[in-house]
């Protein structure tokens, strides 16, 4: 009877265990046009006034986005086809952003629509370098710590919260590599909000192992790199505004 009993306790620490490092997060990725383009030294005074009086009743362009995870693996996506206003007026087609990351093989697999194609990012994981803070906040009913990294190629400040009673690597966008699951990313001081609505801890081996058959031309980081590199260099030179084809 005593031995039963230690089993019945070590099952169910395992399964309590597992439950807790496969389920899905909810997001809603807020970009904020306003803040985007009052950074972008390079435009002219003249375009700033403009893009302000045509946003200045606007409040952030609104993406619902999923990621599902466990221990090994994770997939975040759009979590629908179409944006769509929350007046129901308006809808367009969004980009093709689908970040898969395979923690165990130490693998990525990206698919990204910008600047009038789409890419594939095959490649290795590199991992950000982070810098863990002390400071806490509740995010989605989960205690969450603080953690700040750069995007050495956009120039743009990386801050995470990530949920420490979920100790998955997994994150939204291209982020990932903390001793817990990214619960909340702000880029630049709020210009994309990226915040976690809801955390269900369950069974997404199903989806998971979903894959979408799409055509693109097959790159390695280095060369996404150089596009992004490249892309904003000529829009400073032009000054225009890189992000109006390209992700924040």
């Amino acid at each position: 009877m005593k031995k039963l009993l230690i089993f019945f306790f070590i099952i169910t620490g395992l399964r309590a265990t597992a439950q807790q490092t496969e389920g899905v997060v909810t997001y809603q990725r807020n970009q904020d046009w306003l803040k985007i383009l009052s950074q972008l030294s390079y435009l002219t005074l003249d375009q700033k006034e403009r893009m302000k009086s045509t946003y200045k009743n606007y409040e952030g362009f609104k993406t619902p986005m999923k990621l599902y995870f466990n221990a090994d693996q994770s997939l975040y996506a759009n979590e629908d086809e179409y944006w769509k206003s929350e007046d129901g007026r308006w809808s367009q087609r969004l980009e093709d952003y689908i970040i898969r990351r395979d923690f165990k093989k130490e693998t990525k697999s990206e698919i990204i629509e910008m600047i009038g194609k789409t890419y594939i990012i095959e490649d290795s994981l590199q991992t950000p370098q982070w810098k863990v803070l002390n400071q806490l906040k509740d995010i989605a009913g989960h205690i969450c710590m603080k953690a700040e990294t750069t995007d050495p190629i956009k120039q743009q400040k990386i801050v995470a919260w990530f949920a420490q009673d979920i100790p998955v690597s997994a994150g939204p966008e291209q982020y990932f590599g903390l001793p817990g699951l990214i619960l909340e990313l702000d880029i630049n001081d709020g210009s994309v909000l990226v915040t976690a609505t809801r955390v269900e801890m369950k069974d997404v081996s199903k989806e998971l192992a979903t894959t979408k058959k799409t055509k693109g031309k097959k790159i390695k980081t280095a060369d996404y790199d150089k596009l992004i590199k490249d892309h904003i260099q000529t829009s400073i030179k032009s000054q225009e505004n890189p992000y109006w084809t390209m992700r924040y």
